[in-house]
């Protein structure tokens, strides 16, 4: 089924004729980025936005799988075009309904046309295993990324951001209790144990349909990380993102809340657990995290083995 709606072009490459553009025929996102907050996914954002293969909505974060698009920021929402507004206005009349509706969900994306296009919202790593499980039967075959950081330091962005834009109320950042207190809060608490969010995801995604990716590529070679995101989404990684160059981060520079050796070491020991399982679960980069702080895997493994030992000795004796 096509349909075709009248506007000008914003040079997409989805033209027929001057006015005419032809929507997706089978409407649905090609992937979700389900985080982690404070790993890049604003970067990851205006990378494809400005790459030629795909077409993003003009809103980073839509959040209708948590909290179905009820408090988007449209106000500070800004149409680049007649795709644009159409995709706004189908925005609001799908936060109108009062459950899930895939269906009209998979519609906000008839924009593309051709394009790829997808949903990077950092709070559906927050997902419980029954949305997560409707996505993914409805789409099987999205793609589904995530960003990986070194807990410690996702954390600490992340309460940065929360003092800095008034969401958390001012603390003492040299008082480890008051630290950790703000470490206990759901919203901070559920988004920084990388691990239990890739294995929540992965019970439903295909293997070959989902990605981890670090942060730590993105401070070290920007370049090559875009191109294996872009590739594995299905773009042309060769294609430049227009002008913006991939070590573009404007978040890079913000200002972090000073944070004290002393402190940080009760962070780490804080997330001594999750920062060895992240090296053992994930890899990659996350191996190296434990060091870190000092923290050995290898007496981590020992641990697993002993308790596996464990395990087969009683099943055994039974």
């Amino acid at each position: 089924m096509g349909w075709t709606w009248s506007f000008k072009s914003h040079n997409r490459g989805d033209c027929h004729g001057e006015n005419g553009c032809c929507l997706a025929a089978d409407p649905r996102p090609d992937f979700l980025c389900v985080g982690a907050q404070k790993a890049g996914t604003s970067w990851l954002y205006r990378q494809l936005a400005e790459h030629p293969d795909f077409w993003m909505p003009p809103l980073k974060e839509l959040h209708y799988f948590d909290q179905l698009s009820r408090i988007p920021p449209l106000a500070h929402a800004r149409a680049r075009d007649d795709r644009d507004r159409y995709f706004l206005e189908s925005l609001k009349r799908l936060s109108a309904r009062s459950h899930l509706d895939m269906e009209y969900y998979a519609g906000l994306f008839a924009p593309k046309g051709s394009h790829l296009s997808g949903d990077i919202t950092p709070a559906y790593s927050m997902l419980n295993d029954e949305v997560i499980e409707r996505i993914v039967s409805h789409f099987p075959n999205l793609k589904v990324i995530f960003l990986a950081r070194d807990p410690v330091e996702r954390a600490w962005s992340q309460l940065s951001m929360g003092v800095r834009l008034r969401n958390i109320s001012p603390f003492n950042t040299a008082d480890g209790h008051d630290v950790i207190r703000n470490l206990l809060d759901p919203g901070v608490l559920l988004r920084s144990h990388p691990t239990k969010i890739v294995a929540r995801w992965k019970r439903y995604v295909r293997p070959e349909c989902f990605r981890v990716y670090f942060f730590d590529d993105l401070e070290k070679n920007p370049s090559e990380l875009r191109r294996s995101i872009v590739g594995f989404l299905g773009g042309d990684p060769n294609k430049p993102s227009g002008c913006l160059k991939a070590e573009h981060n404007r978040d890079a520079g913000t200002n972090k809340l000073p944070l004290t050796a002393k402190v940080r070491a009760q962070v780490a020991k804080f997330f001594e657990r999750e920062l060895r399982a992240c090296a053992v679960e994930l890899g990659g980069h996350a191996k190296k995290w434990p060091a870190r702080y000092g923290f050995s895997v290898f007496c981590f493994l020992c641990q697993l083995s002993d308790y596996f030992d464990l395990f087969v000795g009683c099943d055994w004796i039974g």
